[in-house]
């Protein structure tokens, strides 16, 4: 199989404030693009954890590969990347953005600019991301899309006619998100025939075949078979299988410069394979560069109670410490909550969801 011309990918991702409609935007891109069949096709099809689905949240990152065929005749390979929009979760949300050249910034139009608007916006920017602003939920009665259109626009300094107006609940103006992600998303620039390195922005724990990696592919090309080197571990393991998500896992057997996937590798501690960590194939690692990686979570948590309480009170055997690389979501407010005087513990939403992930990379 021939390397993807990367003139044909687009990596983005979605970010916005919690329950303004990121989930059912994917929804609908995974449903327009054909990716999802209308007898398979649910809400939240790319929120894979219990709790998500519970609370229709989005908490852990979801990657996944459609094609468009755009108006140009053109197919193009789209790499979506579905993020949290929960504030205690921006950890999440920085990794999606260093796999990706664009971000969809989604603001509801019924209630504007919120906090992780701000927060996810000034992210995207420091990573140099090209912002595509969307208005959803234009099909509110309580919507003010010239309103809230014209903050967006301020915000991000372009002009308000180039904020999309959509509604993912009922399907208007996807069809212009998908152009807008094609025309103004630039595609990546990886070289081919460099050492092969990727970038891990995620990982899962299967309990059959061991940690799955979610990796960016920088330069290079990686094939079933090939031995990987952790860069941060020193860890050497062999690729047994190279996919895409398509949303479900499709082996592929090689992954190319510019293009996302996953890469299983029989590990059985996500610690071992560190996400934000750099993994090039063994007969490149020398030439790995570490000043690409993407900053990794380091050091460790306490996990308290939900409540927040005095120190004085808690016992420090109640509080396990947890190695900060199983709780990626753990961001800087919940460390300096974490380290105020008089406060322990972290927010209740990671106190329920923590244990989940660990769970599912650990067993």
């Amino acid at each position: 199989m021939s390397p993807v011309d990367q003139g044909h990918i687009r990596n983005f991702c979605i970010i916005a404030h919690i329950d303004h409609g990121k989930s059912t935007l994917a929804d609908r891109i995974l449903q327009m693009t054909g990716a999802v069949s209308e007898r398979d096709m649910r809400s939240q099809v790319l929120d894979s954890m219990d709790l998500e689905r519970e609370r229709g949240i989005t908490i852990k990152a979801q990657a996944v590969r459609v094609h468009y065929t755009a108006s140009d005749g053109e197919t193009y390979q789209l790499n979506l990347i579905d993020t949290p929009g929960h504030v205690d979760f921006s950890y999440e949300v920085s990794r999606s953005l260093a796999a990706c050249e664009g971000a969809l910034l989604v603001v509801d139009a019924s209630q504007g600019i919120e906090a992780q608007t701000l927060a996810n916006t000034y992210l995207a920017i420091e990573g140099d991301l090209e912002v595509i602003p969307v208005l959803n939920k234009i099909d509110l009665p309580a919507a003010d899309p010239e309103l809230h259109g014209r903050a967006v626009a301020d915000l991000i300094g372009d002009d308000p006619e180039n904020v999309l107006r959509i509604s993912a609940k009922t399907g208007e103006g996807i069809e212009a998100v998908l152009e807008a992600v094609v025309a103004r998303v630039p595609a990546p620039h990886g070289d081919l025939g460099a050492p092969a390195r990727a970038l891990i922005f995620d990982s899962v724990y299967d309990q059959y075949r061991g940690v799955v990696a979610f990796v960016r592919v920088m330069d290079g090309v990686f094939e079933k078979g090939d031995r990987l080197r952790c860069m941060q571990t020193g860890l050497v393991v062999e690729s047994e299988e190279i996919g895409v998500m398509s949303p479900v896992m499709t082996p592929t057997g090689k992954l190319s410069a510019g293009e996302t996937g996953y890469l299983v590798t029989g590990l059985g501690d996500a610690v071992a394979e560190p996400v934000g960590g750099e993994l090039p194939a063994e007969r490149d690692a020398v030439a790995a560069s570490p000043e690409h990686l993407f900053e990794a979570a380091i050091g460790q948590i306490r996990r308290g109670e939900s409540r927040r309480r005095q120190i004085g009170d808690a016992d420090p055997a109640d509080r396990p410490i947890l190695p900060r690389q199983l709780l990626p979501g753990i961001d800087e407010l919940a460390q300096r909550r974490l380290a105020a005087p008089r406060l322990a513990g972290v927010h209740e939403l990671h106190e329920t969801g923590a244990p989940q992930r660990v769970d599912d990379r650990r067993r």
